[in-house]
């Protein structure tokens, strides 16, 4: 488990599908941005247009996008476009997407903001619509893009119909570039779900059953009756069990069965495993069985995560075991794999940035392999990284007492307890082991303070303040060690109180690497401290390092006896 860090996808659409010497300048700008993966590129040659997927930090999503705008406005000429595809700019449409630790809402801010730069800086104007709309009604993109590219030259001159941001009379750079939407919407995951049957008819039976739309009611509740109608002529319709979701069904001969076809456009209204379960009601009451399903495209960690620990609360098993079980409980589950491999790797989002990373990381890194990296001479990984890592075992060691006492015989009505006691000792688990390669970083940019130059004055101040900024992280790294490996105490103290008494021994060995861990680290905060010129700041840290070590060995001493007065009695 790493610990959470925010990643947005942004999936613009670009009025060029033909040429791919434009549509590769198009998406080098991109790939050139520091911190952005690029995911997918899917031109339309009918269509006249690209799909362009990438994803990475907000930051670095927004500047990829901002230079993908600016180059294709410098390459697309809107004057000469024609395709199937409604369109009315260079760059059309501009979605950013929340794929995890930053919300809808904090996108939309990020889309807004996105606009108003494409307007300021390269005189495109710009639409703000779904979660970026000022307004209702250009939640919806068809509002916003209302009459297409033809229609700029009247919209930019009728009030209430203008861009949100960029408003201007029409010149010659803007028929070349047209108007922009830019816009927030949640993360849409493109699913199949398989069926024991070739019946299309069956298929889009239950794709009705679920799909918020529903189907047309019918005269007399029938199949084959006339749909009704409203007073205002449009067919009323019955909705489905499903929010957030559209549905069809098809039959696919490459696999030789009907499947539903499913986009879940919002899944925190309807996570996947609920369309799953949902789907596999429906279609039992029909006398049909999902034997799996099928993920078209990408899906981020957490719609699988969030699977994995639903079906574990069912089967009343911990859900504190390490992040590749619980997505492997995901992938049975559901049967990802029933029609051909699911491979995380290269279909979770979060795992393809995680690849796309090359440097080093100690975590990475086998056991043997880490030990011989510490003995090096190199100073890096040193003390602050050991310590991290001790810590990280003892919560571990934690965890893994209650995952056995969670599935003790005779204690099924206490998993849950202890289920709890094992997400908590997972979750200390995953800060640590950041902190572990977070130590290391630490000292590395120290050591970079200290190569930079001292030519002049003006150098070897600059240098000065650097060093000091990197010797005050390197000495708040180990402190957050120790405020972290201070939590394993808990979960130890716990398990040697309530879980099996077969593994105290365990629960002990945790106490004591959390006792290292805290120690360990409280050296490191003090030897960097003592290289800080703020000798104010370096005594605050300090005396929170020798607070924290006292209470660490308070903590371990007190578990430690209660684990030998234990076991005396065994």
């Amino acid at each position: 488990m790493s610990q959470i860090q925010q990643l947005v996808e942004c999936v613009p659409n670009f009025s060029e599908g033909r040429d791919m010497n434009v549509i590769n300048q198009i998406t080098a700008v991109i790939e050139q941005v520091e911190g952005v993966k690029l995911l997918d590129v899917d031109p339309g040659e009918a269509t006249n247009r690209t799909v362009v997927t990438f994803v990475g930090n907000p930051q670095a999503v927004v500047e990829a996008a901002y230079q993908a705008v600016k180059k294709a406005g410098e390459l697309i000429d809107m004057r000469h476009h024609h395709g199937a595809h409604p369109r009315m700019g260079a760059t059309d449409v501009l979605p950013l997407i929340p794929v995890a630790g930053i919300s809808l809402d904090e996108c939309a801010q990020l889309a807004r903001d996105l606009a108003k730069r494409i307007a300021d800086e390269l005189l495109v104007p710009c639409y703000c619509y779904e979660a970026a709309a000022f307004t209702p009604e250009r939640r919806n993109l068809a509002v916003c893009r209302e009459g297409e590219y033809e229609a700029l030259r009247e919209k930019l001159t009728t009030p209430g119909r203008q861009p949100d941001y960029g408003t201007r009379p029409v010149d010659e750079r803007m028929e070349r570039t047209g108007c922009t939407a830019v816009g927030a919407r949640n993360f849409l995951i493109a699913v199949n779900f398989n069926l024991n049957t070739t019946s299309t008819r069956r298929a889009n039976a239950i794709a009705f059953d679920v799909r918020e739309k529903g189907r047309p009611v019918r005269e007399g509740n029938s199949l084959t009756g006339k749909p009704l109608k409203d007073a205002q002529g449009h067919t009323i319709m019955q909705p489905g069990t499903l929010k957030a979701t559209k549905a069809i069904g098809w039959y696919i001969d490459e696999y030789k069965v009907a499947q539903v076809s499913m986009n879940i456009t919002d899944i925190n209204v309807t996570p996947l495993h609920v369309a799953f379960d949902e789907v596999c009601r429906c279609a039992q009451q029909r006398g049909v069985r999902v034997t799996g399903t099928e993920i078209v495209g990408l899906i981020p960690k957490c719609a699988l995560i969030e699977a994995g620990r639903y079906f574990l609360e069912k089967q009343h098993r911990s859900t504190g075991i390490p992040e590749d079980d619980i997505i492997f409980i995901a992938i049975k589950s559901m049967g990802l794999d029933d029609l051909k491999p699911f491979k995380p790797h290269e279909k979770v989002i979060e795992y393809m940035i995680e690849d796309a990373d090359k440097s080093r990381k100690l975590v990475d890194l086998t056991v043997k392999d880490f030990a011989l990296e510490t003995s090096r001479e190199s100073p890096a990984p040193g003390g602050g990284s050991i310590a991290a890592y001790m810590g990280a075992l003892g919560a571990s060691l934690g965890a893994m007492v209650a995952n056995l006492s969670s599935h003790k015989r005779g204690w099924d009505d206490r998993w849950h307890e202890f289920s709890q006691w094992a997400d908590k000792g997972q979750n200390i688990a995953a800060q640590l082991l950041h902190l572990v390669d977070e130590d290391t970083l630490s000292f590395n940019k120290l050591m970079e303070a200290f190569g930079m130059p001292k030519a002049s004055e003006a150098d070897k101040q600059a240098r000065t303040q650097a060093i000091q900024a990197a010797t005050l992280y390197a000495a708040q790294v180990p402190l957050r060690t120790m405020q972290e490996a201070m939590r394993v105490f808990e979960v130890c103290k716990a398990m040697v109180e309530t879980g099996m008494q077969s593994s105290l021994s365990d629960a002990g060995v945790g106490a004591l690497a959390a006792r290292a861990a805290v120690l360990g680290a409280g050296l490191n905060v003090k030897i960097n401290a003592a290289s800080l010129h703020d000798r104010d700041a370096a005594a605050h840290l300090v005396a929170q390092a020798e607070e924290l070590t006292a209470q660490a060995i308070a903590a371990e001493n007190e578990i430690i006896t209660l684990v030998n007065s234990k076991l005396n009695n065994i």
